[in-house]
């Protein structure tokens, strides 16, 4: 396993989490050598212009991304000394990545092995999936082979005739991603990375023995739910289902004849995934439908509200069990499932994702920054948290990063080396 690279002392680093339901940055300055950052400003606001992770209103999109920036920049306007906001990294919704398995094979004819040498085996990888159709994102060496023998973690050093290295691709859909780069940099502002959302949030939120024994981060955000599995510290798998909170909010909407933010305030103080005794006798209001009139209150019981909700997210655990049995990876998923993302908060979905995946769940939240404000340190900041160490600490699992290394002078990879500026 390549060792990773820390940003030096000082560095200061954005993160902008576009989501269905919240749009996020925070900007962080690295206090060490460790790459552990400071939180100095912080931004969201509602979406708008998305849906199910993909932006469907530039302009509404523009105006959320802009507005989340700007509220970040004043808090830390102390320490950017005027400057604006520059470059980003950016989440990548689940549902636009699909990963991909590759083994690579160079040969190093019996002389030590060297950085170049593990380079050159990736990006030979990433020559077998370049299209015009999507975009590469990540590229993570899991297993190294030197002359047969395996279980390899980092090979730099070794000596052999043939190494081989098992990589974990990912990749996005070309057309929304064009669309996300288009709404930021309308707002003056540079893709300096990409990273898939549930990847972001495992880096957040797992502690190291969990990334190394196996572990998977289901993050439900609002309009979808993105896991990625981890293993021997590296992510070796990531997907997602096209729902979440959002859908719950509308199921509550239709089912209780109420309003969309009428829906979402019940599924907040009264919501829960698992039904109790005390749900028949408990009575809730609901307010109707176009009705003026909120002096007559409309009772149900809680039991009809929690009715409406149980399904829906044991939809969305048994579709993700469904791609995970699917995915082949029984071995090395581990007993261990971290929640993440706004919709993980609702009582009882911990103990409906433990019977449903029949694995160990906890909530996760942000533990890799300090300074974090606590309205922002929940399980719903876990991807903004994440992208943050991402950038200070995986940067060499960047395509365009591995490309630029093992460029020469006028080849395909000096062109691909600024992939996002040029293309887009």
């Amino acid at each position: 396993m390549t060792k990773h690279k820390h940003k030096p002392k000082g560095t200061l680093l954005a993160a902008l989490d576009i989501g269905s339901s919240k749009i996020a940055c925070f900007i962080g300055r690295v206090i060490d050598d460790e790459g552990t950052f400071d939180v100095l400003g912080v931004g969201h606001h509602a979406s708008k212009g998305i849906k199910n992770g993909a932006i469907v209103d530039l302009d509404a999109a523009e105006n959320v991304i802009r507005g989340a920036v700007h509220a970040a920049e004043n808090m830390a306007a102390d320490i950017m000394k005027g400057y604006p906001l520059r470059e980003v990294v950016v989440n990548l919704p689940g549902v636009q990545a699909v990963s991909h398995a590759y083994t690579s094979d160079v040969q190093v004819a019996g002389h030590e092995i060297t950085e170049n040498d593990v380079r050159r085996a990736l990006a030979k990888a990433q020559e077998q999936v370049l299209s015009d159709e999507y975009e590469l994102i990540h590229t993570i060496p899991m297993d190294f082979r030197i002359d047969g023998n395996d279980g390899i973690r980092d090979p730099r050093g070794m000596v052999g005739q043939h190494m081989s290295v098992d990589i974990h691709m990912v990749t996005g859909d070309m057309g929304p991603l064009q669309n996300m780069a288009s709404a930021i940099e309308r707002s003056h502002l540079d893709i300096t990375a990409l990273c898939v959302s549930a990847y972001a949030a495992g880096l957040a939120c797992l502690v190291e023995d969990e990334m190394d024994l196996g572990c998977t981060v289901i993050d439900i955000g609002g309009g979808v739910t993105s896991f990625a599995v981890f293993n021997a510290g590296r992510m070796i798998y990531a997907d997602a289902v096209p729902i979440g909170g959002i859908h719950i909010t509308n199921d509550i909407a239709k089912g209780l004849t109420t309003s969309l933010h009428d829906a979402e305030r019940l599924k907040a103080l009264y919501g829960s995934a698992m039904a109790s005794n005390m749900d028949e006798t408990e009575l809730i209001d609901v307010p109707c439908l176009g009705e003026d009139d909120r002096h007559e209150p409309n009772h149900v019981p809680r039991s009809l509200l929690v009715g409406i909700m149980q399904p829906r997210i044991e939809e969305i655990f048994e579709l993700v069990r469904a791609k995970l049995n699917d995915s082949g990876l029984d071995g090395a998923i581990g007993r261990r499932v971290v929640l993440t993302g706004g919709s993980s908060q609702i009582q009882g979905l911990k103990d409906l994702a433990a019977h449903v995946l029949d694995k160990q769940v906890r909530l996760g939240k942000p533990i890799r920054l300090t300074g974090l404000p606590d309205a922002v340190s929940g399980p719903a900041f876990a991807t903004t948290a994440g992208l943050l160490t991402y950038i200070s600490e995986r940067a060499d699992e960047m395509p365009a990063e591995i490309m630029a290394q093992t460029a020469e002078a006028g080849s395909i990879w000096d062109r691909v080396r600024f992939w996002l500026k040029e293309n887009w």
